[in-house]
This record gives structure tokens, C-alpha cells and sequence, in this order.
């Protein structure tokens, strides 16, 4: 496991907090979560969270992803005569379980980012767990939906690579080799299923974007990035990335032994955000659990993550209004008290 003590604390973060905070994730990292004792909120900034009621896949789901984008005008700006990469969570196909994000979900990202302006919206993904991407894309329904959106698709699996340096290096890896697809792109969206996870607790916005990394390189499911720290490498990917915007489809959301093998659970919300710690910490809370006991929400706490719930400016449902609680797995009991 990687010591947070042999790397340089970011520009700008006490040494000392640095190190309090390294140790608290490098421990979730081994133990399963954070203990959460460490997290100052004192200088935390400001940031909107947006909670959208949708109890259902045949709802109007487009018009109500562009009502949310309006309380995050600086998206719209951003995305405006841009390009746009959508980057939903493909993991496997079950008829039993609710595993990836719904295709309905994808298709009303794309319809509300084209209208918000976006000269161009892709959807891509690296699925981790299944090599086969053309049948998973077809057995999920996502196919179909990209086909009648008239979307394109790119597999970044296969796609061409080039080396990002690690500016945290949590994973000791130095550099990350990353798609051009997704490096080429002006404004990354993460799109993920809102599940608990049997290593990192939940799966969320950060979670999800280790669908970025390359299987070619780094194997299925990226297994390198698992043996280096799975918290440690959701950092040093999302802090590579910098992505923009989170949608969480929670209008299924997945419980127990996720992120395959849960039970579905019927949580009745979209949530969204331009802060992906925000949008996790917040999802978290929907879900019943504590997001600072999160190890690599901890970590993203040092580099401009919003944990604290008084940091976060909450936009449509109250957090109270929608929350379920969800089953984890034993060694993620901490989570729930």
C-alpha cells in the first residue's frame, strides 16, 4: 500500500493535515472505509448539488435533466458550442439486476446537453468487467438508444492512449496512460448507477470513472489500479481527468453486494452536480450511509472535494425528503453509524 507520508502534500494543503488525511484513506484502503475522524470542513467551499425526483425510466427524463442543468449555469457555459463526452457505467448485462446506468438516462443526458448548446455529445466507456463492449452495448439496450439519438460511441478500451502525469501519485505509478477520446474532450460528465460496492463502499461519479482507463493497458478489470489501492486510483484518476459534471442515475439504485451482485433498490432520484465529491457525499447520504468514512472521498477532500454537508448547497429535494437506506456489506458497517 502506497504512504501517503512518502508524497509531497498539494500546493496550497497543510503538511500536517496532508498526512492526517493520507493515513485515514490509506487505512479505509486497507480496512474497507475511513473512520472520518480527520476531515476539516473549516475551509471548504461552496458548491450546489442538485436532487431531482424521477420515479420512473418513462418519465420525461430529458426535460428534467435541463431543469436541473439551470442551477449549474457555468456548465451550460462550459458546454456550450463545446464538446462533450458522456461517460455512463457498462458493467455487465443482467435481466435480475439493475447494474448499469439506464439507457434512458444516457439518452436524456445527451437531448439536454444538445439543447443546453453542446457542438458535439459522445458517449464513451472501458467496461471493466465484460471484454465483449459490442454485446454488452446491445444486451443493455444502450445500442438502441445511441442509435435512435444519433449519438456516437467510442470504446475506450481500444482507444488511443498518451501518458498523464500524476500530479498526487497516490498509486505510485507516476503517469496514467488515458484515452485521447476522453483527454480530447472539453467537458466530462460521469453518469454512474447509484450502488454500493463490496471494495470501495459506494460507487458513484469518482468511481465510475475508472471505466476511463484502458483495459489494453491495464488489463480487465484493471487489475493494476486494483492491486495499487482502488481509493488511491479513483483519486489519481479523477484529479487526472478533472471531469466537470456528475449525473447519478439513482432512479434504480443497487444495495448489499454491489457493484453486480446487489439487490435493487427502488431510491427515485437523479442527482447532479459540478463537484463529483459533492455529488458522491451527497449521494452517499441519500443512500443512508456517511460519506467522510468514504477513504477516497477523504482523499478528494485535499484536492477541492466538498464532503461537508454545510459546504454544499443543496438545489430541489432535501436530502431527508428522499433518503433510503441502503444494505452494505459487513465490512462497511462503519459506514451506517
Amino acid at each position: 500500500m502506497p504512504n501517503p507520508a512518502d508524497n509531497p502534500a498539494p500546493p496550497g494543503v497543510n503538511r500536517r493535515r496532508f498526512l492526517k488525511l493520507g493515513a485515514a484513506a490509506a487505512a479505509g484502503g486497507a480496512l474497507g472505509a475511513g473512520t472520518g475522524l480527520w476531515l476539516d470542513c473549516g475551509g471548504s467551499s461552496r458548491t450546489a448539488v442538485t436532487i431531482l425526483k424521477a420515479s420512473s425510466y418513462r418519465q420525461e427524463l430529458a426535460t428534467l435533466i435541463r431543469a436541473g442543468l439551470k442551477n449549474h449555469p457555468a456548465v451550460i457555459e462550459r458546454a456550450r458550442d463545446r464538446r462533450v463526452l458522456l461517460k455512463p457505467n457498462l458493467v455487465e448485462y443482467s435481466n435480475a439486476r439493475r447494474v448499469n446506468t439506464h439507457p434512458a438516462v444516457v439518452a436524456a443526458a445527451i437531448e439536454a446537453f444538445r439543447a443546453a448548446g453542446a457542438r458535439e455529445v459522445l458517449v464513451a466507456e472501458g467496461p471493466g468487467h465484460q471484454r465483449d463492449t459490442e454485446m454488452l452495448l446491445e444486451e443493455s439496450g444502450l445500442d438502441d438508444a445511441l442509435r435512435h439519438a444519433r449519438a456516437p460511441f467510442v470504446d475506450l478500451n481500444l482507444d488511443s492512449i498518451r501518458p498523464v502525469p500524476l500530479a498526487a501519485n497516490y498509486t505510485q505509478l507516476g503517469k496514467l496512460w488515458l484515452p485521447d477520446t476522453a483527454l480530447g474532450a472539453d467537458l466530462i460528465v460521469s453518469l454512474p448507477k447509484l450502488k454500493t460496492h463490496h471494495w470501495a463502499g459506494v460507487t458513484l461519479s469518482l468511481k465510475n470513472l475508472m471505466g476511463v482507463v484502458p483495459g489494453a493497458k491495464y488489463g480487465w478489470p484493471k487489475n493494476l489500479l486494483h492491486w495499487r489501492g482502488i481509493h488511491q486510483s479513483i483519486a489519481d484518476i479523477a484529479l487526472a481527468l478533472r471531469p466537470g459534471f456528475a449525473i447519478v442515475d439513482g432512479i434504480e439504485g443497487m444495495e448489499g453486494d454491489g457493484p453486480l451482485m446487489g439487490e435493487t433498490v427502488p431510491a427515485g432520484v437523479l442527482i447532479m452536480g459540478e463537484n463529483l465529491a459533492a455529488v458522491d457525499a451527497t449521494a452517499t447520504r441519500v443512500m443512508g450511509l456517511r460519506p467522510e468514512r468514504v477513504a477516497y472521498l477523504q482523499l478528494m477532500a485535499l484536492h477541492d472535494g466538498v464532503i461537508c454537508e454545510d459546504a454544499i448547497a443543496q438545489r430541489g429535494e432535501r436530502i431527508a425528503a428522499v433518503r433510503r437506506h441502503f444494505k452494505v456489506l459487513e465490512p462497511f458497517a462503519v459506514l451506517r453509524s
